[in-house]
């Protein structure tokens, strides 16, 4: 990872690698076409208000996850969402404590805020649960901010609410926030999840639209705090977009009130995928992998071999892409994303198969 204070090095390459044909680098679930929104021409207005929030919108987020609507800051995605809770949290010199491996934008993010970065471990042999202790362990007289994705991002993990009470417990002690980002937890499907803000006044939670219910396009993304904190975000929104782009709003209220059949869309998608994921790594002694078992990405990690060698030949000779595990602080490991037709995941995993048996030079497989 570079020192760069401006933008994401993870992102960097997202947004400029060399496409592939065979792509398995998407962790959210395939785009929804508008034509499967229930939309009218009549819903496309393009001129809202300009105030704090779509109030149909606060209302629905408010409603889907049980708080009050004072509660909700509306945010471009959950990147600003993000952002904005670290932002509200983190003066320079400050410390972020984030856990490890990670989403490498939640770094670069409360970098260019001006904090140090330090890291609690997640491990993989023990299968990235969330672990108090290591959080206790981290902890300094100056840290303000716990990071944690739930589901975790790369591995899919969940952190159960013992675990998550406890950190906040910890955190508080400390007189920090535990900033949970949950852009992944929805497809833990039934029983439907509980929100991590409501475990208690140190949480702080962030979500959106785009990765379970494949919405990317509108950029609906949202913190959960306290009104106060609420209240400081709302104020910072004043010098990044202002407004919302009240179409987008608009479109948003119609998906909160399709959000369970958007989700049936979703899980039959994950759950085809996973089935063929889950045989595919009984198949690859190559492969130290925990099986799929809820979430839209897996991360793998390489035994004896080179993850940066295998991501690079399976561009150069087999048209696929996955993400490179060092983006997210674990250079042994692959992070393959479920959320793509299933034709496609199956043939990215065959081709992802070829080029692990030519590395190791002869072709291998479970019995």
């Amino acid at each position: 990872m570079t020192d760069d204070p401006f933008g994401s090095e993870y992102l960097r390459w997202a947004k400029t690698r060399t496409p592939a044909r065979w792509d398995l680098t998407s962790s959210g679930v395939p785009y929804l076409p508008l034509r499967e929104l229930p939309v009218t021409l009549d819903d496309l207005e393009i001129s809202g208000t300009g105030a704090y929030g779509y109030p149909a919108l606060q209302q629905a987020i408010a409603a889907r996850y049980r708080v009050d609507d004072a509660c909700v800051v509306a945010a471009m995605g959950t990147s600003m969402a993000n952002y904005l809770a670290l932002a509200a949290l983190v003066r320079p010199g400050d410390e972020v404590l984030i856990e490890h491996p990670t989403y490498e934008p939640l770094i670069a993010a409360a970098r260019h805020l001006g904090a140090e970065v330090r890291h609690f471990a997640r491990r993989a042999d023990d299968g990235f649960r969330l672990d108090p202790a290591a959080v206790q362990r981290g902890m300094t007289p100056h840290t303000r901010a716990v990071v944690i994705t739930n589901l975790h991002n790369p591995s899919s993990a969940l952190a159960d609410d013992d675990a998550l009470r406890e950190v906040g417990e910890i955190a508080a002690r400390a007189g920090a926030r535990v900033i949970v980002d949950e852009v992944y937890l929805d497809a833990l499907w039934e029983p439907a999840p509980r929100t991590a803000f409501h475990l208690g006044k140190a949480f702080i939670s962030t979500n959106s639209l785009t990765k379970v219910y494949g919405l990317n396009g509108l950029r609906c993304g949202w913190v959960l705090a306290e009104p106060a904190l609420a209240e400081r975000m709302w104020r910072m929104t004043e010098l990044f977009n202002n407004i919302g782009v009240h179409v987008a709003e608009r479109m948003s209220v119609i998906a909160f009130q399709n959000l369970d059949a958007i989700a049936r869309r979703s899980r039959a998608v994950l759950d085809a995928n996973a089935a063929a994921l889950n045989a595919f790594y009984a198949a690859r002694p190559e492969l130290d992998a925990m099986p799929r078992v809820h979430g839209t990405v897996s991360f793998p990690r390489l035994r004896g071999e080179d993850a940066d060698a295998l991501c690079t030949v399976l561009v150069d000779r087999y048209d696929t892409a996955v993400v490179p595990g060092r983006f997210f602080g674990a250079p042994g490991h692959i992070r393959i994303g479920l959320g793509v037709d299933p034709t496609t995941f199956a043939e990215g995993l065959n081709r992802v198969s070829r080029a692990l048996e030519e590395l190791s030079g002869s072709p291998r497989s479970r019995r």
